[in-house]
């Protein structure tokens, strides 16, 4: 997947107020109840100085006008234990109130978060939902996974938590540090003087760790990747032995992705402790200071003790703009990755695209299309009347599924490429979901939810009655089947629908498509897992239920499209021949010679009984 993509830092903005809209009041509450617990936090060594200098000592001390009648020091003076015991419950009850707002800050901050990160998991599911079928078939499953888990999850982190986090410590900051100047001007610059060393620090290891994060991001996408494909692939990896070269697949990616994290935490380390070897120095110097200052008449004992408690209080939360700081570099790879699928282009119709009934004859006009610059169909014309079976036989890569996936307008062709019409009409001028309900598809490999038997027959049609779902079934020979199933159309098909065989996989979605009542019906090869007998059956019963409706039949099988009205003959995407089954066989050209090698005798007596018929 693109890797070199960046939003623009406008762009990221515009990104993070898009879904913070609808959740701003938790983010609000949040932020009043985090500086609410700071000036409660901030109250406490101001308790303590008031306690040794005014109480225990004679120092006057100045109160706020409503405090000057409920404190009266000569009172507490006379009774130091008394003293004690007051300036104790007060520091309780002030932790009691920080508790509170601790509490309404997490609340806020939770439903803020969550509200956040759904509607950005909301917007990635249905924004993917809406992608073409190209940029599907470019990107890594797993790849898209990590994007909308892991890169949600690292940016939910710092905007619901890292943000609010930076408004505390900014809020911490200005209200210890005015505390602290009003205290002693010239022990604050001393504390004062490390914090822009902090800061460069910080910055430096900002810069090295996005670079970083990138490349670990981007190493757990292919280990995820990896991963995925394996556990839908098992039963191909069982099949062929490959579990030796899978596990040392996965353990190289993974060994890079160890890799990487660890120089990411040799990083952090040496950030980490360079950290706190300021911290400690700075520490040191406000109390090698600030000694001076309380033995030289400067500062009160109980000035200095708050001093402390104040410059220990605010070193860590300047430190940790270290760790925003990174949290900020992840976010912002983050945002590039989540960006990048929220940037690519939705399918959409043209202007004129209406949503009508398709009736009428399909033509082919002269299609060419090719796939990254590779040519597939090569100026293929032909018409498929209305109500018609028409089949199509070629060999692998002639094109016979990209007919089918221009049809579907799974992709569209551009200028120059020929057009598509039905009844006339160019199919671009049809919406898609208008096109792609009319035309029921059923694929070589099909693809069944993990839900029972009748979820998976009924996706197109979920309340449709009991005795019309049987009937799909039967028609598609998958009904006995089903039964003979202990939880009959109840039993759970498992992921992909890998309890079920492969014939009994195409079966359930030629079910499936019959249940959508399409006026065209296609079937790329969807007959291929099952024996002759049972595909002759279900042609059969096919041409009974599907009268009225245009048939499309693609397979290397010749006894399934034999009966076809016309049949057209692929070769390297261009159309080598076409007609009947009786006009084919009577000239010499690749059908003949297919139909020479594929007919048994088992072909031979199931025509001469009728199965075909």
């Amino acid at each position: 997947m693109e890797t070199q993509f960046r939003l623009p830092k406008r762009e990221k903005l515009g990104l993070v107020a898009r879904y913070l809209r609808g959740n701003v009041g938790f983010f609000a509450a949040a932020l009043l109840c985090a500086c609410l617990s700071m000036v409660c936090n901030a109250l406490t060594p101001q308790i303590i100085r008031i306690t040794v200098d005014s109480v225990l000592g004679q120092e006057g001390v100045e109160l706020p006008g409503p405090l000057e009648g409920l404190i009266r020091l000569d009172w507490l003076r006379a009774n130091p234990i008394r003293a004690l015991l007051i300036a104790a419950g007060a520091v309780v009850a002030i932790a009691a109130l920080r508790g509170v707002c601790t509490y309404g800050q997490r609340v806020n901050l939770a439903k803020g978060s969550e509200g956040f990160v759904k509607q950005i998991r909301d917007d990635l599911y249905r924004h993917i939902q809406h992608l073409d079928f190209a940029w599907h078939t470019a990107h890594a499953t797993g790849d898209i996974i990590q994007r909308c888990t892991s890169d949600v999850d690292v940016i939910r982190t710092f905007v619901c938590t890292q943000l609010v986090e930076v408004v505390r410590i900014v809020f911490l900051i200005v209200l210890y540090l005015s505390i602290m100047i009003s205290m002693s001007p010239r022990l604050s610059l001393v504390s004062l003087v490390f914090i822009p060393v902090v800061g460069l620090s910080s910055g430096v290891f900002y810069r090295k760790i996005s670079r970083r994060f990138q490349a670990a991001d981007e190493a757990e996408g292919e280990v995820t990747t990896c991963a995925q494909e394996n556990f839908t692939g098992v039963r191909v990896v069982r099949a062929f032995g490959r579990e030796r070269f899978e596990e040392e697949r996965f353990g190289r990616l993974n060994q890079r992705f160890s890799q990487l994290w660890i120089q990411l935490g040799r990083l952090m380390s040496v950030y980490w402790a360079s950290g706190t070897l300021l911290t400690c120095l700075q520490v040191m110097a406000v109390i090698l200071v600030g000694t001076i200052e309380a033995v030289e008449g400067r500062m009160t004992l109980g000035e200095f003790i708050a001093f402390v408690g104040y410059n220990e209080t605010l070193a860590w939360p300047v430190r940790s703009l270290g760790r925003v700081l990174s949290d900020m570099s992840k976010a912002g790879v983050s945002m590039d990755r989540v960006g990048y699928i929220l940037k690519a282009p939705e399918e959409e119709d043209g202007p004129e695209a209406q949503e009508i009934k398709l009736n009428g004859d399909i033509v082919f006009d002269h299609v060419s299309f090719g796939y990254a610059g590779q040519p597939v169909l090569r100026d293929v014309s032909f018409t498929i009347p209305q109500g018609s079976t028409f089949a199509v036989l070629g060999g692998t890569g002639s094109g016979k599924s990209t007919l089918i996936h221009l049809l579907d307008r799974l992709y569209d062709l551009g200028e120059g490429q020929g057009r598509i019409t039905i009844g006339g009409r160019d199919i671009r001028q049809i919406r898609r979901d208008c096109l792609r309900r009319q035309v029921g598809l059923v694929l070589q490999e099909p693809f069944l939810f993990s839900q029972t038997i009748r979820e998976n027959i009924a996706a197109t049609r979920p309340h449709a009655p009991e005795e019309e779902l049987r009937r799909a079934a039967s028609v598609a020979c998958v009904d006995e089947a089903i039964t003979e199933f202990p939880e009959g159309y109840d039993t759970m098909v498992g992921e992909r629908g890998v309890t079920l065989s492969g014939g009994q996989k195409q079966r359930v979605a030629i079910a499936r498509m019959l249940m959508q009542n399409a006026p065209v019906m296609v079937f790329d090869d969807s007959l291929s897992a099952v024996d002759a007998e049972t595909d002759a059956k279900i042609r059969a019963a096919l041409r009974e239920r599907g009268k009225g409706a245009t048939v499309i039949l693609i397979s290397h099988r010749i006894t399934t499209l034999m009966q076809a009205d016309r049949i057209l003959v692929l070769e390297d995407g261009r159309v080598a021949d076409l007609g009947s089954h009786a006009e084919l066989i009577a000239r010499p050209g690749i059908y003949r010679e297919i139909y020479e090698i594929q007919m048994s005798s088992d072909d031979r007596r199931l025509i001469e009984e009728g199965g075909t018929g």
